[in-house]
C-alpha cells in the first residue's frame, strides 16, 4: 500500500493530514476487501509537526533532522494526527491537535539524538514516547495524539462502528459506558 506522503499544492496541514490518514484507511479497506476477508473497520492514521506554517514531516537524512530540531528549539510548534475510520458504509475522520513546546536545545545534543536512531522515521524528527521526551517543555493537548495515535479519537470511532474496546472476561469488559 504505497501513499504519497508529499504536501499538495496549496495544501495547508489539516488537510494534509486529514488526506493521508483516510487514504490510509481506505488502502486498507480495499487490499482487505480484495482479499475476500470479511468487511471489518480499518482505522489510519498520520502526524504533522508544523511550524510558522510548514509542515515537518519525517527527516530525509541527518542534516534534515537537525534543522527541524534547531527550528523546534526553544519554541512552540502544532502536532496534528489525523485518525480516519474506513468500513463498508463510508470513511470519517478526526483531528487531534496539540501544542508542544521544546526547551532550548544545543547542537551537540542534536546530534547526539539523532546518533540514537529514534528520529529517523518520526515526524518533526523526534519522539516524544522516547528519548525526544527530554526536549518536551510544556504539551498542551493529547499525549497519545503526539506519538502518532490519539486514543481519545480512536475509541469514540472503534465504538461508533460497534467494536468493543474491552475484551470479554477483562477488568471492565463487557459495559462500554
Amino acid at each position: 500500500m504505497a501513499i504519497d506522503e508529499s504536501v499538495g499544492a496549496n495544501e495547508g496541514p489539516l488537510a494534509y493530514v486529514t488526506r493521508l490518514a483516510a487514504a490510509k484507511a481506505a488502502a486498507g479497506l480495499r487490499q482487505s476487501e480484495a482479499r475476500g476477508s470479511p468487511a471489518r473497520p480499518v482505522l489510519a492514521a498520520d502526524t504533522a509537526v508544523v511550524i510558522d506554517g510548514e509542515i515537518l514531516g519525517k527527516p530525509l537524512d541527518g542534516e534534515d533532522a537537525q534543522r527541524m530540531l534547531r527550528l523546534l528549539s526553544d519554541r512552540t510548534h502544532e502536532v496534528l494526527t489525523a485518525v480516519a475510520l474506513a468500513t463498508p458504509k463510508g470513511l470519517a475522520s478526526r483531528v487531534s491537535r496539540s501544542e508542544v513546546t521544546f526547551r532550548a536545545i544545543g547542537a551537540a545534543e542534536v546530534r547526539n539524538y539523532w546518533d540514537t536512531g529514534e528520529p529517523r522515521d518520526k515526524a518533526g524528527g523526534y519522539a516524544i514516547q522516547g528519548y525526544g521526551a527530554a526536549f518536551v517543555a510544556d504539551l498542551r493537548g493529547s499525549y497519545s495524539g503526539v506519538m502518532g495515535l490519539p486514543l481519545y479519537e480512536t475509541a469514540e470511532f472503534l465504538r461508533s462502528a460497534g467494536v468493543s474496546l474491552w475484551r470479554p472476561g477483562t477488568v471492565g469488559g463487557g459495559d462500554e459506558h
